[in-house]
Order: structure tokens, then sequence, then C-alpha cells
């Protein structure tokens, strides 16, 4: 099964952003625009994952995400992977907590528990709102939403989510883990 952990943010800032990209959405030819429902931060992607690995992930998960603060963020800011001029990925940024150790954390969990795909490039904290098949320029696009600021939030769980592949992408949300109440006032 295919599988990656993620974080799942609140309704409310979702509309945000589902309102600040709404005049785009369907404007730049090559761009697809996954459903809403498929949202999320991803902390480390595990790829295929056996069956038999599956209990031995979600304690190390678990014992992984029980060691960190909940997160305290805000999304901010658009960009695109490799670059706006040549992007074949549209995100929305996020500025506050670093997610970076929790990340790196729950990459290692699934490494120990036997999830051999795990994906090791840099972890940069971000929500995919599009793909493209080419190369393209999304600057103008970039440049046009620059002035976005969404409303704070705190992520308070790590999700393990299994991905079910066909004509339309679906997830499954496997196991959920809180993380620790924040210890700052």
């Amino acid at each position: 099964m295919r599988l990656f952990a993620a974080v799942v943010p609140p309704a409310g800032v979702l509309d945000e952003l589902e309102g600040a990209i709404a005049p785009y959405v369907g404007q730049v030819q090559g761009l697809r625009w996954p459903d809403r429902a498929t949202w999320h931060i991803t902390l480390a992607f595990f790829g295929e994952v056996p069956e038999h690995v599956l209990p031995g992930l979600q304690v190390r998960l678990a014992r992984a995400v029980r060691r960190y603060d909940a997160l305290d963020l805000a999304f901010s800011g658009f960009g695109a992977f490799s670059s706006a001029r040549r992007a074949r990925v549209f995100w929305a940024g996020l500025s506050g907590d670093s997610m970076r150790r929790l990340a790196d954390s729950v990459r290692a969990a699934g490494r120990r528990a036997g999830a051999t795909e795990t994906d090791e490039k840099r972890f940069h904290a971000h929500l995919t709102l599009a793909r493209a098949k080419s190369e393209t320029d999304l600057r103008p696009l970039v440049e046009s939403l620059s002035g976005f600021s969404g409303s704070p939030w705190r992520a308070e769980g790590v999700h393990l989510v299994r991905s079910h592949a066909g004509p339309s992408v679906r997830y499954e949300s496997l196991a959920e883990w809180a993380l620790a109440p924040s210890r700052q006032g």
C-alpha cells in the first residue's frame, strides 16, 4: 500500500486558501488542480509499504509524533517547484513554527519500521495546489498571489494516509496521533 504522513489543516484556513486561488483555477493552461479533499502537508512519503510493516510503522510514528508540541502555523506566500519559471508544482507556503524536526523524526520512524522507499528530499513545508505535466512559467500566478497571508492555526496531529490510485486519487487516513499540547504560554 502507498503511504505518507501528513498534517491536515482545519477547514477554515483551507477556505481562505481556496478563496485566494479561486480566480486562477482553470486559468493557467497545463495546470491540474486536485480536489480540495486531497489537500494536506506531507511530512514524509513512504512509498509502497508491505502490509506486514504497517503495525511497526504505526508504533514508531506514534512514538515520534508524541515527542513534539502542536505547531502554530499560517499559510503565507505561494511558490513553485523547481522554480516559478520552470514549475511542475504550484504550492502554498507556511510561516510559523518549523516543521522540519517533526518531518525528520517521522521519516526516520518510517525507515526504522521498514518503509524502504521513504523520500529523502530536503523537507520544505508546503501544501500542493496544482501540478503540471511539463515545465510551466508560473511567475505571473505566484506574483499575483504574493500579498496573501492566511489566518494563524494550530497543527495538532499527524495522519498516516493511504493513497488509492485511479482516475481520481483518493486518500484514506489510517491513523492519527496528537502532537503534545504546546508548552508555550
